[in-house]
């Protein structure tokens, strides 16, 4: 299933996941810095998605309030919530 969320307070625009259930099969950052963004995508294709939000959720990048990481966690949660 594909679940497409908008961002807000980073650099990346959009974060298109593609799920099996509750395992992350690919997720894709539309903006943002491109080679950290596909290595975290590829670090986490496979994992649960309740794992991937306990480890990244209230990262802060900088001075701001969240990150790319955190607004994935975010994006898992508003994922996790619909089904």
């Amino acid at each position: 299933m594909s679940f497409e969320y908008h961002t807000e307070g980073t650099c990346a625009r959009n974060i298109i996941l593609e799920m099996d259930g509750d395992i992350i099969k690919n997720v894709q950052f539309i903006g943002g810095c491109n080679g950290n963004l596909k290595g975290i995508s590829a670090l986490i294709r496979g994992q649960k998605a309740q794992d991937v939000i306990e480890r990244v959720k209230g990262i802060q990048c900088g001075p701001k309030s969240t990150s790319c990481p955190d607004q994935l966690a975010h994006a898992l949660e508003a994922y996790l919530s619909q089904r």
